[in-house]
């Protein structure tokens, strides 16, 4: 298991974890009752890392391996499962893209105050122009 481990990134609880939920089925067993990982499972192993990383959850990667399970006539199956993860990495990364957008555009923006570019304005701190307007109302609010 400590070689299998070593060859797909995974801590050995999480190896032991997958096999124990029977998400490696046909691995065999030594006489001493270790498993004993060949290519393909540690192939397996790998797009298991890779499901997870897509956001599948442990009952979704239940529902892929009993497809994969099943041979050639559920291929489509699996694609229309994949294609949905596809669409929600999608969706994640443009929210990602908008979020890294955001903060690219912010520290330009600090830059600009920093260097005196231009005027600091804050959403928490009444900048000058909202204080002369605040005076200028409150002047106006106590003339009878």
């Amino acid at each position: 298991m400590k070689e299998t481990c070593q060859a797909t990134g995974m801590n050995y609880e999480t190896l032991k974890f997958y096999c124990n939920q029977g998400l490696l089925p046909n691995v065999k067993r030594d006489r001493n009752n270790h498993r004993i990982f060949d290519d393909h499972d540690v192939a397996w192993l790998k797009s298991l890392t890779c499901l997870k990383n897509c956001g599948m959850s442990l009952a979704e990667m239940k529902a892929y391996l009993a497809l994969c399970l099943g041979g050639i006539p559920t291929i489509p199956e699996r694609k229309i499962m994949l294609e949905g993860k596809r669409k929600e990495l999608l969706e994640k990364m443009k929210a990602l893209q908008e979020a890294v957008d955001y903060i690219d555009w912010k520290q330009g923006f600090y830059d600009d105050a920093l260097a005196g570019r231009t005027p600091y304005i804050s959403n928490f701190l009444p900048n000058e122009a909202d204080a002369e307007s605040t005076k200028e109302i409150n002047s106006q609010s106590l003339i009878p």
